[in-house]
This record gives structure tokens, sequence and C-alpha cells, in this order.
């Protein structure tokens, strides 16, 4: 007989997950009366503590053949921490470790436990909205272009649609990424009508600040619009705009580094005298680190292009954090509601820790999430393990654990266990506030967009990718899988976020193929239509919306669990392959190759369906 106890079962932990400084949790271990166990100990290892903390169980009564033991605490100190067992018996000393989901002798791995601040919230108004991503060059035109002030050089290519450029400049033999098709704050605010019926509530646009590429990552003005986009009352008409419709205007902010074409920079004596290459005396010399200057400097994973910012130089926290008019404030003065931090984990805790303080400041209900791509509970970078929930510095992380397992799933790559198990490590391991806000993409800008990863990895060179389109019968493949992860996607917690054009039907591989011109006028209207439809199956209901999360079902080509809030209870089914699924349900909320018969509803293969349950 094996020692039972489950971190996800209430029986044998309560409450379910995290836990706030101060609040009372019980455990229960059953452990076989042949056995004999005379003590019990909880061993809680906090991450840089030592010793650990040992806490003593009591005898709880009987359940058949088990004895159950009990112990109650609560922790006063934020942290990350590491539990086992110890258990003393008739026959020696012995420790109890996880193996999977279930328990193991001297072998196996410790329990996780977040202890966060008991303050630590997110602002509620976000919590499962239905987000947008847009690359702002190849999402929609408006009007005239003003390239007055544009950095060169540049293309201004008039083939909207076209290929985006990918082989080197030949004179340079670098990619340079300075082929722009015109997007702008006009062309997305003349759409936002469109994105209202798709039951968008946040645009999450991707940089916009003054920069010499088409992605605007190398910054070359953190205050000033790229004038290619726009002005500043351009943005500020956007923001209006949008808010007017309710939703929210998150931006991309990239502090690790600058351009090396910039105004802090300027390399290239672009921008006249103030610049770091002018001179030690620059007021942004202390921003960066040389190891001979000005020509020898650290950089972004190498790239030359991208000096890397020593974030906790206190002039570059003036500039950006706390100066009356800084980047933080400056942006949301123009209407902004919140950032998402670019490469949130090369960015030094204490740098998110003031930037959030500083967001809450100027505008309480502002959000903060971070590019994350593992857990973020228990993310380690650099052998410095993050703090982003422990110290309640991030509201939200891009959540890609969860668009992993969703794709392997629907590959077939994964009957549905790791899917569950991901699932529920996500939703165990992450305070629930932060659960609710979670960014749920199916693509980036960063990924193949999802049609095309959804029929394969098409390893190739860029000359090979590029012309890489999906025959009739794979695209018709996707399509079907696609509503199924798509499904998965607005039924889980969080905000489930389009990348731009998945909703028209949107193919490419990786970057920059994945950045392609949205199809005005040529969409795949079933695509369209079933956002749409996800998108009301979303806002209006209360489970899906903000409620908890139980996996019921994972296995065998098949998902389901279970969604809980306000007194609905909503049942979530996948059914990949195999056999019929059948759900005891009221009425179904939304169903695909579902059958209705009597008291239940059966999901056929290929199906999915949200069903009301009694809670």
């Amino acid at each position: 007989m094996r020692i039972l106890y489950d971190s996800r079962d209430t029986e044998y932990k309560r409450p379910f997950g995290v836990l706030t400084v101060g609040e009372a949790c019980t455990v229960r271990v059953k452990i076989p009366r042949d056995v004999e166990a005379r003590f019990v100990q909880l061993v809680l290892e906090r991450e840089g503590d030592d010793p650990a903390l040992e806490l003593f169980f009591t005898w709880a009564g009987g359940d058949g053949d088990y004895d159950v033991f009990k112990c109650e605490f609560s922790l006063d100190a934020k942290g990350l921490y590491f539990y086992w067992f110890r258990i003393t018996a008739r026959d020696g000393v012995f420790r109890l470790f996880k193996q999977g989901r279930e328990t193991n002798m001297e072998e196996g791995d410790r329990w996780q436990l977040s202890v966060v601040p008991a303050d630590f919230t997110v602002p509620a108004d976000f919590r499962g909205r239905v987000m947008y991503q847009i690359f702002p060059d190849r999402f929609a035109r408006e009007g005239k272009v003003d390239l007055k002030d544009k950095l060169q050089p540049y293309i201004l290519r008039e083939d909207w649609g076209g290929i985006p450029a990918y082989l080197p400049d030949p004179e340079s033999g670098e990619i340079l990424c300075n082929d722009f098709f015109g997007g702008n704050f006009r062309g997305i605010e003349s759409r936002l009508p469109y994105l209202y019926s798709l039951g968008v509530g946040i645009l999450y646009l991707n940089p916009i600040g003054m920069a010499f590429s088409n992605h605007r990552y190398d910054t070359a003005d953190y205050k000033r619009p790229d004038p290619m986009l726009g002005t500043e009352e351009d943005f500020r008409s956007l923001c209006a705009a949008a808010h007017r419709l309710d939703m929210k205007v998150i931006l991309d902010g990239v502090y690790s580094h600058t351009g090396a074409n910039s105004v802090y920079f300027d390399r290239n004596g672009v921008f006249g005298t103030g610049a770091v290459s002018r001179g030690k005396d620059s007021p942004y010399y202390s921003w960066y680190h040389f190891q001979h200057f000005p020509d020898k400097y650290d950089s972004w994973w190498g790239f030359d292009t991208l000096p890397n910012v020593n974030e906790l130089d206190e002039a570059y926290l003036d500039y950006v954090i706390r100066d009356e008019d800084s980047v933080i404030a400056h942006w949301l003065g123009l209407g902004a509601d919140g950032f998402r931090l670019d490469v949130a984990d090369e960015l030094p805790d204490e740098f998110i820790r003031r930037f959030k303080g500083r967001l809450r400041q100027i505008k309480p209900d502002a959000l903060l999430l971070g590019e994350v791509w593992e857990d973020a509970s228990n993310k380690s970078a650099y052998s410095v393990r993050r703090r982003y929930f422990i110290d309640g510095e991030l509201d939200s992380v891009m959540n890609y654990p969860w668009r992993s397992a969703i794709i392997a799933f629907l590959r077939s790559q994964d009957d549905g266990t790791a899917l569950g198990e991901s699932i529920m490590t996500i939703a165990e391991n992450y305070p629930p506030q932060v659960l609710q806000v979670l960014m749920n993409s199916l693509s980036t800008h960063d990924t193949p967009r999802i049609l095309t990863n959804l029929v394969g990895d098409f390893q190739g060179d860029r000359s090979y990718q590029a012309q890489v389109r999906l025959s009739w019968e794979q695209r018709e493949f996707a399509f079907e899988r696609l509503r199924m992860a798509a499904f998965l996607q607005y039924a889980l917690p969080g905000c489930p976020c389009i990348y731009y054009g998945d909703e028209a039907g949107m193919e490419g591989c990786r970057d920059p193929f994945n950045r392609g011109c949205f199809p005005w006028g040529h969409e795949d209207r079933r695509f369209t239509e079933f956002f749409r439809s996800l998108g009301q199956l979303k806002n209006n209901s209360p489970a899906l919306k903000t409620g908890t999360v139980r996996v019921t079902v994972a296995g065998g080509g098949k998902i389901a669990f279970l969604r809980q809030a306000e007194g609905q209870s909503v049942l979530c089914c996948v059914n990949r392959t195999g056999d019929p699924l059948r759900v005891r349900a009221h009425h179904s909320l939304m169903s695909q190759a579902c059958y209705r018969d009597g008291e239940a509803f059966t999901v056929l293969p290929g199906g999915f369906g949200c069903f009301e349950v009694s809670p």
C-alpha cells in the first residue's frame, strides 16, 4: 500500500496552491497502518534559507487501512518553499517525496509552495479579457504616412501583403529589417470596431517608439513614437477611441537595451550632440558597459546594434521610472494602461519592483506583465531565482507553457496527459489572481503562426520558409485543429490573446514570415466567425472569465476541465480522437461534433464543447 498525499486535492492540502503570508494551511497525509508511523514531520525548505522549518503532525484518526496525520500552520515570511515529509516508523526513519502524482520513499521531487505578500493584487478589470496583439507596421494603414523624420535607410513598400524582406543587405551582409509597409496608429484606430466585434478588451502593441527597424525593439527614442506610426496626438486619439469601447491599451517596454542608432548612443552620428558616441561627458554614458570606449561594449545577445543598458544606473532609473516626465509617466499620460516587459528575465528584480511601484503610483489600475517562457513561479535566470510573484513584481506573464502543451496535444505528440499536467502545474504554482490575467497565446511575433505550426515544423533556411504555403488538405486539417486549440485558449483561465491575423487564417513560419500584413478583404471568414463566437463565449460566462480550474480527464486523446465562479460550473471538453466522451450537463454553451442524449451530451472524436453542469 502506498502512502497517500496529493497537493492538488483539498482533502490533503487546503487551500489549493499558493499561500499568502499569514494564511492558515492544513496538510493531511494517509499512512498505511502496517507502517506503524510514530512521528510525521513536514520539512519546509525556503529558497536560500538554512536550516529548514520542521513541523510535526498530529494523529487525526483512521480511514480504513490508513492512519490520518494532520498539520496546521501558517508562514510569516514570503518566499519560494519546497517541502517533503520525514516519517518515523517501526522499521526506522525515511523520507517521502513526490513521483508524478504519487508519493515515493527516499527519492523523487519535493513539492513546491509559494508564499506571496498578503496585499498582492492585480488590476481586477483586466481579468479574463480577450487580448489582441498587434505588430504595428503590419496591421492597418490609414491616411498618408509621414516620412519626414524617419530614420534612414528604409524601404516603404506599396505591396501590402507581400513577403517580408528576409535576405541580407548586399553591401553590409546584415539582415536590416528596414522594410516597412506603413501600418500606423490611425490604421489601428480605424479597425477598432472590427476588434470590438471580436470581443477584444485589451490591445497589446509591439514597440511603438522611434526606431530604425520594423520590429522597433532597437529603441531610438523612448519618448517619441516612430514617425511612420504617427504623432503623440495620433496615439492619444487611438487610446481615447479604445477607451470609449472599453478597451485597454498596453505597450511593449524594451528596457534591457537600446538601439545603437539612438539619441542615447548614436553610433552612426545621426542625432547630434549629447549621445554617448560624442563623448564620456554624455548624460547617457553611465547607462552602458564599455570594454573599450567607444567601439567595444556589452550588447544584447552579441548584436552590436543593441547595446545593453545598466538598468539600475541612477540616471537610467530617473529617465525611465522616477522623473516627473519619465518614460512610464509619458506614455501613461498619453493614455496607455500598462506595459509588457520585454525579456523580463534579463531585467533585475529591483528594476521590475521599482517599475511596478511607479506604475501603480501614477495609475493604480495599470497592468504589468512580463515576457517569461517557462514556469515563472520558479524561474531561474543567470543563476538567480526570480521573484516575480513572491515579491509581487509582475501582475502576469506570457503563458508559453500552456501554448506548448496545447500544440503538442493537437499534433498528437501527447495523449492529453502532459496537457492536463501543465494546466494543473501552472494553476497550482501561480497565485490565483495572476492566473486570471495570464496572456494565453497560440502565436506571437517570436513563434510560427499557429495554423502553420499545427501542420509541422517546416525546418529549413529562410529561402525555404519564405515559400511555405499549406496545401488545401493541410489547411483544412489545420483549421479543424485550430478550432480545438483556440477553444482551449479561451476556455482556460486568463486572457486569450489573438496574434493579429490568426483569426483571419494567416499562415507563416518563424520571423519574419509570421509578421506579414493583415489580409484586409481576403480574410478566411470561417476563422473570423469562430473567433468571434469564442469572444462572446468568454465574455458572457463568469466561470470562463474568472473561475477556478480543475482537470477531470487527461489522457486517451481527451482533455476535460471544470471552471467554477459565481455559482456557475462549466465543464470544458476536447476529444481529439478516441472513444466518445459522455458528459452529464444541463445545456451546452458551445459545442462542435457533440449530440444530446437525455440528461447527457456525447462529445465525438474531433469534437469539443462547454457544458453547464451541477456545482
